[in-house]
């Protein structure tokens, strides 16, 4: 059985236009227009790849490479072989992923399942969608009524675009995802599996019983937002859910009703925020953070994994544990508990070697 290419290079890519996407001038000597056709990490490089350095710990890697051009900091330099040709920049791995989106553009974002164009047979488009011209509509895919779906985007196998949703130009809607009561900007990448505009979890608890309370809200998806595989968003009850521009969700978040996070968030895997948080700009979640309800996160605030929120947290911050607290603090408490461990294990071993 012959071993598929899944991301071919688009084409190889020279030493000058290396150096022009980090910013700098190619090194004195080097030959501006020797071809690249791969980028591999270190220690799986051939001479015709490009690979980065950024970690100590793979000071071994980059000292043995065949890489033929190594991006890397300046405290690496001059620590390749002989061979390799060092390119200096102040952040490697940022200029290593613009050197990937240009050797293989259709990895940065799922492409159609079916490699068609336009609106392919199998797929069901109602009457009265508008499909702009240049968008790609697999099979199996469904459109409702009323939806709009801009130019350059794709919608893979299989997924639903619910009624009067609209989708900007330039998305990827991924393989099985769902959206409904969804306004989507343009640049978004939407995950295989995902689930956007579904029931909030909202119902009038009750002695006699729990009444459901209808979800009448929508989610609004600003430009350039990527939503990781199964990741759920659940659609507002009384006001809008809100995903902010550029924000980065990561696989297997939930995301309940009413809440509304803002520009640039990193949220990692496996978080669960609750209904009517607010995450204002560029905070970053750890793994499997819990954030309770209506709590507001300030800008550019840091939670560790796997901690619990359960009150404000101030712009800029930097808190873990369970609860949450400042990291200083969390800390503090940790090494407490360390040292009462010990004291009684240590009393404990006197006690027996005294009876002894």
């Amino acid at each position: 059985m012959a071993e598929p290419v899944f991301f071919p290079a688009a084409g190889a890519i020279s030493l000058r236009e290396v150096a022009e996407l980090a910013g700098i001038a190619v090194p004195e000597g080097a030959d501006p227009e020797r071809a690249f056709t791969g980028a591999a990490a270190l220690d799986h490089a051939a001479p015709s790849a490009i690979a980065y350095m950024d970690n100590p710990r793979y000071a071994p890697s980059l000292a043995a490479t065949q890489a033929g051009l190594v991006l890397l900091s300046r405290r690496f330099a001059g620590k390749a072989p002989s061979g390799t040709i060092e390119l200096v920049v102040g952040d490697p791995y940022r200029v290593f992923a613009a050197v990937l989106a240009r050797l293989f553009p259709e990895a940065t974002r799922p492409q159609s399942s079916f490699s068609a164009q336009g609106v392919s047979p199998g797929a069901i488009v109602h009457p009265t969608a508008r499909i702009e011209h240049g968008a790609t509509i697999d099979p199996g895919a469904v459109v409702g009524p009323h939806a709009e779906i801009g130019a350059g985007s794709i919608v893979c196998a299989n997924a639903v675009v619910g009624p009067q949703c609209r989708i900007g130009r330039d998305c990827s809607i991924g393989p099985g995802a769902t959206l409904s009561h969804a306004l989507v900007g343009n640049r978004v990448i939407v995950h295989a599996g995902v689930r956007i505009g579904q029931d909030g979890f909202g119902f009038a608890m009750g002695g006699r019983g729990h009444a459901k309370v209808p979800q009448v809200g929508r989610v609004v998806i600003q430009d350039d937002v990527e939503i990781g595989a199964n990741t759920t968003i659940d659609r507002g009850s009384s006001r809008d859910t809100v995903i902010g521009e550029g924000t980065k969700i990561d696989n297997l978040v939930q995301i309940a009703h009413n809440v509304v996070i803002g520009r640039h968030c990193v949220i990692v895997a496996q978080v669960g925020i609750s209904g009517s948080a607010t995450l204002e700009d560029f905070v970053v979640l750890g793994g499997q953070v819990g954030i309770v309800g209506h709590v507001r996160i300030g800008a550019g605030a840091q939670i560790a994994g796997s901690s619990n929120v359960n009150g404000d947290v101030p712009p800029g911050a930097r808190w873990g544990g369970t609860p949450a607290k400042p990291v200083r603090d969390w800390f503090r408490e940790i090494t407490a508990v360390k040292t009462l461990a010990s004291r009684r294990v240590s009393a404990k071993d006197d006690g027996e070697a005294s009876e002894s």
